[in-house]
C-alpha cells in the first residue's frame, strides 16, 4: 500500500513517513497540497493522509481534487484540536476517516489496517460477483430445441431491460436458474440478489420478512430489522412461489410496486427503495384470481413480461445436451461413456419432475457407474421400464409378510437381470449390501 502523506511541519511529516515505513508501507512525504497533487499526475497512491491546514494548497482542496479526478484514492484527514467540525465536513465530501493532532502512529496503523481488511471484503465481493455472472450466461439455460432457444433468446431481451417479470413453469422447469440469469445479465448484476421463498414464511413474519419492523413494532421485535426489499435496494428481488403471498399483504406488496417506498411494520415512514422484482410461480393465478385467492391488480403488475418455461416433456431432443451438462457439472470434466440404450430410455420418459428429476437421475447413474461407462442397468427401474407393476395380490388370502416376500423377489431377479447375473451390480441398484443380496438369494432359492 502506498501512502502520501501531506504535512507541512517537516517533523511530524518525517516521523510519520518513519513510521508508515516500519510498519510495511511504502510511505512518501509532501510539504503542501500542491506538491502532493503534482505527484498524483505522475505516481498512483492507495491513500492520500493531509493535513487539513497547510499554506498553498489545504487539505479540503486536496481532498476535493483527488475525489473528482482520482475516486478510488483513499483519504484520511489530521485536523487540530478544535477544528473537528471541518473533520466531520471532510468526511461528507469523502474523507474515509480523519485523526485529531496530537495522535499516536498506533492509531494511524489501526485505520489503515480497518481500511485493509475493508479493502480486501471488496475485492472478495467483486470477485465473487464475477464468479456468479461467470455461472450464470445465458447458456447456462441448456437446450437446443426450438423451445429452449425461444426461452432463451426472451431471457436476453428482458434481461437488459429493468421491467417486472413473471416465470410461470412446472416444478422442476428452471424458474430461480432464470431469475439468477436475467439478475447476472442485467445493469444490476454488481448489486444484491435477494431470494424470498413465498411457500416456506409463516403468515404472521410475511409482512416483517419482506419490509423490515421497527423495535417494539410487536411482541419479540426486540431490535429494528432491515426487509429483504431493503436488502435488495438497487438490485433485484425474487419471489418464489409468489401465490403463496397471504392475500391481504399483496395490497401492500402492490403498493411497493407501485410507489417504489416501503413502511417498516411499526413505522408510517415511507422509505424509497429501487428494487427490480422478478416473482414465479406453478400456480395457474388466473384461476385463483376467479377464485379471489390472487388479486387481479397485483398479477398485472407482476406479469409485465411473462416468460413460461416449457416442460422437459416438450423438448425432449434437450435431454442429450442435459445430461452431458450435468455429467460435467457433477464430475468437474471426467468423461463417462452413455450407451445409446440409456439415451433411449430417457428421452422416452416423460419427466414429471423435469429438469430437476433428470438431474438426479444423472446423479444416481453416476454413482453407479463403473470405469466411467452408462450402462442400462443404472438407469432407475421406473425409467427403464415405466409399464413395471407389482403383482396384484388379494388381500385377505395373504400375509402382509407373503405380499412383502413376492415383490422382494421380484424386484430382486429384476436387478439380477438387468445386471446380467452380476451380484455385485445387481446389488448396487437395489442399493443394498452384496452380502444382503447373498443372504436373500439363499433365503429364495434363486
Amino acid at each position: 500500500m502506498t501512502i502520501f502523506v501531506v504535512e507541512d511541519e517537516q517533523i511530524l511529516r518525517v516521523s510519520l513517513v518513519d513510521e508508515l515505513t516500519d510498519a510495511g508501507y511504502q510511505a512518501i512525504g509532501f510539504a503542501d497540497g500542491n506538491e502532493a497533487w503534482r505527484a498524483l499526475q505522475q505516481q498512483s497512491a492507495d491513500v492520500v493522509l493531509t493535513d487539513m491546514k497547510m499554506p498553498g494548497m489545504d487539505g479540503m482542496t486536496l481532498l476535493e481534487r483527488i475525489k473528482s479526478k482520482f475516486p478510488h484514492i483513499t483519504v484520511i484527514m489530521m485536523t487540530a484540536y478544535g477544528s473537528v467540525d471541518s473533520a466531520v465536513e471532510a468526511m461528507k465530501k469523502g474523507a474515509y476517516d480523519y485523526l485529531t493532532k496530537p495522535f499516536h502512529s498506533d492509531e494511524l496503523l489501526l485505520i489503515l489496517q480497518r481500511l485493509k481488511e475493508l479493502q480486501s471484503i471488496k475485492k472478495e465481493n467483486i470477485q465473487l460477483k464475477k464468479q456468479l455472472s461467470g455461472h450464470y450466461p445465458i447458456e447456462a439455460f441448456v437446450g437446443n430445441s426450438p423451445a429452449a432457444r425461444q426461452i432463451k433468446e426472451m431471457i436476453r431481451t428482458v434481461a437488459a431491460s429493468d421491467a417486472s417479470v413473471l416465470i410461470t413453469g412446472e416444478t422442476g422447469t428452471g424458474k430461480e436458474l432464470v431469475a439468477n440469469i436475467i439478475h447476472y445479465n442485467s445493469p444490476r448484476k454488481d448489486k444484491p440478489l435477494v431470494k424470498v421463498s413465498c411457500a416456506i414464511l409463516a403468515r404472521d413474519v410475511f409482512e416483517s420478512e419482506l419490509f423490515g419492523h421497527e423495535k417494539g413494532a410487536f411482541t419479540g421485535a426486540i431490535k429494528e430489522r432491515i426487509g429483504r426489499f431493503e436488502q435488495a435496494n438497487g438490485g433485484t428481488i425474487y419471489l418464489d412461489d409468489i401465490d403463496d403471498i397471504p392475500l391481504e399483504l399483496q395490497v401492500k406488496l402492490l403498493r411497493v410496486l407501485q410507489e417504489k417506498e416501503i413502511e417498516r411494520v411499526g413505522s408510517n415512514q415511507p422509505i424509497p427503495v429501487d428494487v427490480r422484482v422478478i416473482a414465479s410461480t406453478k400456480a395457474d393465478l388466473r384461476k385463483l384470481i376467479q377464485e379471489g385467492k390472487f388479486r387481479e391488480d397485483l398479477y398485472y403488475r407482476l406479469n409485465v413480461f411473462p416468460l413460461h418455461l416449457t416442460p422437459l416433456r416438450e423438448r425432449l431432443e434437450d435431454i442429450p445436451l442435459l445430461v452431458r451438462y450435468f455429467i460435467d457439472q457433477l464430475t468437474g470434466g471426467r468423461q463417462f461413456q452413455i450407451s445409446p440404450q440409456v439415451m433411449e430410455c430417457l428421452t422416452n420418459y416423460h419427466w414429471p419432475g423435469n429438469v430437476r428429476e433428470l438431474k438426479n437421475v444423472v446423479e444416481r447413474m453416476l454413482l453407479l457407474a463403473r470405469q466411467n461407462e452408462i450402462q442400462l442397468e443404472m438407469v432407475p427401474l421406473e425409467i427403464s421400464q415405466p409399464d413395471y407393476s407389482v403383482p396384484e395380490v388379494c388381500l385377505g388370502k395373504m400375509s402382509l409378510d407373503d405380499i412383502l416376500n413376492d415383490i422382494e423377489k421380484k424386484l430382486i431377479q429384476d436387478a439380477l437381470r438387468q445386471s446380467a447375473g452380476n451380484q455385485t451390480k445387481a446389488a448396487a441398484l437395489l442399493q443394498i449390501p452384496p452380502s444382503t443380496l447373498r443372504s436373500k438369494l439363499k433365503k429364495y432359492g434363486l
